[in-house]
């Protein structure tokens, strides 16, 4: 959420911009603020229909006011709030997750005058970014509930979790979001060692995470080749890669690698 409002601030020129994720009935809950010279937003809860937001919410579409306190377009419930802040130009922005609200971006001008085509259109691209974050999460959340159920390692529900770990490890040096690149990471992790590993227990090789990512690909029964062209490396690359983490698994072949990559709790 604070990195899509730091890229609304950059792609509007809007020098105030505050979100927050869907909560319970279709409430958000304003928790991430830039810009701001007050804390009067700050955890403000903003009901479906209520203010420019719960407009946005109610109608799932971008909404805006070129003078939030004089307009006869919205309910007032947080004129308090908005006044303490200043704010006169505002637009709000849904945050949609396959048909379904689950958050709004706002921006602001602290003067009254009218906000463009082109400043909502920017606002509605550091929306996407929120949604690809949220979609992520949501089939990584899918994730660990399966990994979570009785498994055997084996069988079509797993063979499901392992392409869908494949997946994540190529997405995950795409994901521009530090934080939930690492995220990402971390969930490989779990998913990983949700097949072999009993709880309490630690696993007995380290890999890079590069070489686990070549592992991940050779798993999944690609070439080189495609391992390379899929993880953006070179073929040479990706060899040296696979060797050096054949040597730490103590495996001749790659498919011994993959069988001892997934006793360690490496891969699923």
């Amino acid at each position: 959420m604070r990195s899509a409002l730091l890229r609304l601030r950059r792609g509007t020129g809007l020098p105030v911009a505050f979100g927050g994720l869907v909560e319970g009935q279709r409430q958000v809950r304003i928790g991430e603020l830039t810009g701001t010279g007050t804390r009067a937003l700050c955890g403000l809860a903003v009901s479906s229909g209520n203010g420019l937001g719960g407009k946005a919410v109610a109608l799932s579409r971008p909404c805006a006011v070129t003078d939030y306190h004089d307009s006869r377009h919205i309910s007032h419930e947080y004129d308090s709030a908005v006044a303490a802040e200043g704010l006169r130009s505002v637009l709000a922005v849904p945050v949609v997750v396959r048909r379904r609200v689950r958050g709004v971006l706002y921006g602001a001008l602290r003067s009254a005058q009218p906000l463009g085509d082109r400043t909502l259109s920017a606002a509605v691209a550091a929306a996407r970014d929120v949604e690809q974050a949220l979609v992520v999460r949501d089939e990584v959340h899918e994730l660990l509930m399966a990994a979570r159920e009785p498994q055997t390692g084996a069988g079509p529900a797993w063979e499901q979790v392992r392409e869908a770990h494949g997946a994540l490890r190529e997405l995950a040096p795409r994901i521009a979001d530090p934080a939930l690149r690492a995220e990402i990471l971390a969930v490989c992790g779990r998913l990983a060692s949700a097949a072999t590993l009993p709880p309490g227990r630690e696993r007995s090789v380290s890999l890079t995470p590069r070489e686990v990512d070549v592992l991940a690909c050779v798993a999944g029964g690609v070439t080189n080749a495609a391992a390379a062209q899929r993880l953006g490396l070179r073929p040479e690359t990706v060899k040296g890669y696979l060797r050096a983490a054949m040597r730490k698994l103590g495996a001749h072949t790659r498919l011994e690698a993959v069988v001892a990559a997934r006793r360690a709790g490496l891969l699923p």
